[in-house]
C-alpha cells in the first residue's frame, strides 16, 4: 500500500501466551523498538500521569515494560509531561510528582524516575522553530526537548476539545509549556481573577513588558502591552492569572500538530497506543465516565499519524458501550468521536499533521500475538 505505515496490533487476549506485560513487550520489540540507538541516551518516555481521581489513565506497569527494554539497550530512561494550563493537582513540578506517585508512577512499579518536563512552575521551555503554518516556533519543555529519544506512550480516548486524545494529542498538548498551552488554546492574552488575587505584586515586578500593573491592590494586565509570553500564569501561586479557551477547535487541532512535530523533531521516536477503557473524556479530569466501546487492544508504530488514524479507525468499528454516554446519541451510526464530541473533528489534527510531513494517514496492520 503506497504512502503507508506499518502499525502493529495486539488484542487483550491473553489465552496461553503469558500476561498483557508479555504482549506488550512482544508487541514493541515486533515493531521494532529495538531498531533506536538508546545507548548512553537520555530517552523521556512522555505519558500522562492521570489527575488524581482519574482511574482510566495507563497503569504504571505497562510503562516498565518499556522501561526495562530502554535499559536492555543501554539507554537512561524517565518519565515525563508538562505542567498543565488550568488549575488542578498538576500545575506544577512538586504537585505534579506528588500526582504521579499517588497514581503508581514511582521509581518502584515504573522502574524509573519522573521529571516533569517544563520545570518547576511551568515556564522552563526551549523554542524550536519549525516555521509551520500556524507555529513558527514551538515552546517546548526543556527537559523532553533536551532528550536523545522520544518515546510516546498513550491512552486512547476522547478529547472534548480535539476530539480525540491521541498520540498526536500526547506529544503536541503534552509537550508544550504552561505558554506553549496558552499559544495552543489562545489568540488573547491573560486575564486577572480578581477575587483570586491577594495583590502581593509578584507578577508585576516580574513582567519583563511592564504590562503588570497594581490598581487598588489587585495586578491588572494591559493587553496593549502584554506580548502574551504566559509567563504571568505560571508565576502567580494563587491561580489568579488565567487566559481565554478562544481559539476554535480547528486551529487548536492544528497548533497541535505542529507541536507534535516540534517535540519529535531532530530526535528519534517511538509510538506505542492502548484503545482501552475509552472513556469519551481526558484524564486530565478527576474523574472517568463509562468506556464508549469495548476495549480494542494496544498498538505500535514508528509513524504518530498512522497510529492515531489506526486507532481512531478500530474505535470506529467497535459496539456501543449501553451505559455510556455515547448511548444517548441515539443518531450515533459511524464516527464515535463526533458523535461524542460534536463541536470538534478530530481528523482536523491528523490531516494537518500528514500536510506538515510528521507522518501519514495511510497504513498497514500487522497483527502480534
Amino acid at each position: 500500500m503506497a504512502g503507508a505505515s506499518n502499525v502493529y496490533f495486539s488484542d487483550m487476549r491473553t489465552r496461553s501466551k503469558g500476561s498483557l506485560l508479555a504482549k506488550l513487550e512482544r508487541l514493541v520489540r515486533a515493531a521494532g523498538i529495538e531498531k533506536i540507538d538508546m545507548e548512553k541516551k537520555f530517552v523521556a518516555v512522555k505519558i500522562h500521569f492521570g489527575e488524581p481521581g482519574n482511574l482510566s489513565y495507563l497503569r504504571a506497569n505497562y510503562a516498565k515494560v518499556i522501561v526495562d527494554i530502554i535499559k536492555e539497550k543501554g539507554g537512561i530512561p524517565f518519565l515525563t509531561d508538562c505542567s498543565t494550563l488550568y488549575v488542578g493537582r498538576r500545575k506544577d513540578a512538586v504537585e505534579h510528582i506528588e500526582a504521579a506517585y499517588e497514581n503508581g508512577y514511582n521509581p518502584f512499579a515504573a522502574g524509573c524516575h519522573v521529571i516533569i518536563g517544563d520545570g518547576l512552575k511551568g515556564d522552563d521551555d526551549i523554542d524550536i522553530v519549525i516555521n509551520a503554518p500556524c507555529i513558527k516556533s514551538a515552546k517546548i519543555g526543556r527537559t523532553i526537548a533536551d532528550a536523545d529519544v522520544i518515546i510516546s506512550m498513550t491512552h486512547f480516548k476522547g478529547h472534548e476539545l480535539m476530539g480525540i486524545g491521541g498520540t498526536i494529542k500526547n506529544l503536541g498538548m503534552g509537550c508544550a509549556s504552561r505558554r506553549g498551552k496558552m499559544e495552543l488554546h489562545s489568540a488573547g492574552k491573560p486575564s486577572v481573577d480578581v477575587k483570586k488575587c491577594t495583590g502581593c505584586g509578584y507578577c508585576a515586578s516580574r513582567c519583563a513588558q511592564s504590562a503588570i500593573t497594581m490598581q487598588r491592590k489587585k495586578a491588572k494586565i494591559d493587553p496593549n502591552v502584554c506580548v502574551g509570553c504566559g509567563r504571568c500564569i505560571s508565576m502567580c501561586r494563587f491561580d489568579a492569572i488565567n487566559v481565554a479557551m478562544d481559539q476554535s477547535n480547528d486551529i487548536l487541532c492544528k497548533r497541535t500538530a505542529e507541536y507534535a512535530l516540534a517535540s519529535v523533531t531532530g530526535k528519534p521516536n517511538f509510538h506505542v497506543s492502548f484503545v482501552i477503557d475509552v472513556s469519551p473524556f481526558c484524564d486530565c479530569y478527576g474523574e472517568n465516565d463509562v468506556p464508549i466501546v469495548p476495549d480494542v487492544g494496544m498498538f505500535a508504530s514508528f509513524d504518530p499519524v498512522a497510529l492515531d488514524a489506526a486507532c481512531a479507525d478500530a474505535v470506529n468499528r467497535q459496539p456501543i458501550v449501553k451505559e455510556s454516554i455515547l448511548n444517548e446519541r441515539a443518531d450515533c451510526k459511524k464516527d464515535r468521536f463526533r458523535c461524542t464530541h460534536p463541536a470538534t473533528d478530530w481528523r482536523a489534527a491528523v490531516d494537518h499533521a500528514e500536510l506538515i510531513g510528521l507522518g501519514v494517514k495511510g497504513y498497514t496492520i500487522e497483527k502480534v500475538e
